[in-house]
């Protein structure tokens, strides 16, 4: 039905989450009409996207070099550590303009995932990070679900041995929904109510 390069960027964009293959095909229609010299910069910001962005050394957050703005902000408070699922969560604290400590990103929760999958979560890196910066409080900031809830008190476990104040976020945010949809002053509400677990 559409010629083959047509196709295939259907293909890519119907991968994305919650694009479906009509919203693909308008998605690549748009981009068929606009003017070449757009299509072109919009490509070259794709590659440059697949190409140097990564993950922050230290927090696993989106970066564009080493440490991400965040960790590499020295004005940030770097005894504090927020502990969120991904970086979506990340924006979305930020957004409340309450928090002013560093970042760790798990890169998900302690879900029923077969083992590999939970290896792969950044939780002996947070402990190393624990052990070797000076950190004075840990806030947990996972989704209030039950597999964030289970995060959350898997990680209070492991860590309050260390002698770190461990504290969870305020219950603001609705049961069973995603940090990253909470409105602004909720979510900032949550995090100056947090409690100590």
């Amino acid at each position: 039905m559409f010629p083959k390069l047509f196709q295939k960027l259907i293909d890519h964009f119907t991968a994305l989450p919650s694009v479906g293959p009509r919203m693909a095909e308008r998605l690549v229609l748009y981009l068929f009409k606009q003017d070449k010299k757009k299509i072109q910069q919009f490509a070259k910001d794709l590659y440059e996207f697949g190409s140097n962005l990564n993950y922050c050394e230290r927090c696993f957050h989106v970066a564009e070099e080493g440490l991400c703005e965040i960790c590499a902000d020295k004005k940030r408070d770097h005894s504090t550590i927020c502990v969120v699922e991904d970086p979506l969560d990340v924006i979305a604290v930020e957004k409340t303009r309450n928090y002013r400590g560093v970042y760790h990103v798990l890169g998900g929760n302690l879900s029923v995932m077969n083992e590999d999958e939970i290896r792969k979560l950044k939780i002996n890196e947070l402990l190393t990070r624990v052990k070797t910066e000076k950190i004075k409080e840990i806030i947990l900031a996972t989704n209030p679900t039950t597999d964030g809830e289970t995060t959350a008190l898997y990680l209070a476990r492991i860590i309050k041995p260390l002698k770190i104040k461990v504290t969870r976020i305020a219950r603001g945010l609705p049961t069973g929904g995603d940090i990253e949809y909470a409105d602004e002053v909720t979510l900032g509400s949550s995090i100056d109510g947090r409690r100590e677990i």
